[in-house]
């Protein structure tokens, strides 16, 4: 089975769909995931959502930055099997359950790889609206890399750093799992 790393893009915010307990009814514009077994990255526009269909059955571990909150309820609609049936591993989840706090991936990337993310999130929606599909798939493509860089940093040395939201310390944060180890109910 194969191992994906997935973010997604929405053409709308929470506030045209009345707010984030109405996650669901937000619009998908683009599907970026990233195939270990066959080493590419791939990109689904909204016309041809259908088209990742065969890679997300072929699922084994799904992971991901918020996708448990965001893309997982957002996508599930668009597909006639059951997304929160896959095997998750959601980074801010993880991070959130070890340190008690969230943490943007933006400041995570700065602190562990030393990049930084090309949009911020809202971003997305206006390059979508303004046409720029290009422009939207690379920034959905970059946090789908580096989504990946720090799961595979983490696997490596069974940590990532967290800058303390007031003093701007690092923070080593213990993360360490065993892809076999998760149950498809564990989230």
């Amino acid at each position: 089975m194969d191992k994906l790393v997935i973010d997604i893009e929405t053409s709308n915010t929470f506030a045209d769909v009345g707010g984030h307990r109405n996650v669901a009814d937000l619009s998908v514009s683009l599907v970026g995931i990233y195939s270990y077994s066959n080493d590419k990255f791939h990109a689904f526009y909204e016309h041809n959502l259908a088209d990742a269909a065969p890679l997300l059955q072929s699922c084994g571990l799904l992971i991901g930055f918020a996708i448990n909150r965001f893309d997982v309820p957002v996508l599930n609609k668009h597909y006639p099997f059951n997304l929160f049936s896959l095997q998750r591993l959601d980074l801010l989840d993880e991070i959130e359950l070890s340190s008690g706090r969230r943490i943007s991936l933006n400041i995570l990337a700065k602190a562990n790889l030393g990049v930084e993310k090309t949009h911020h999130s809202l971003e997305a929606i206006d390059l979508y609206r303004d046409g720029k599909f290009d422009e939207l798939r690379d920034y959905c493509l970059t946090d789908v890399k580096i989504t990946r860089d720090l799961y595979e940093l983490a696997k490596k040395q069974g940590y990532l750093i967290v800058p303390d939201k007031f003093s701007n310390e690092p923070q080593k944060i213990e993360l360490s799992w065993e892809e076999q180890a998760f149950p498809a109910t564990l989230f």
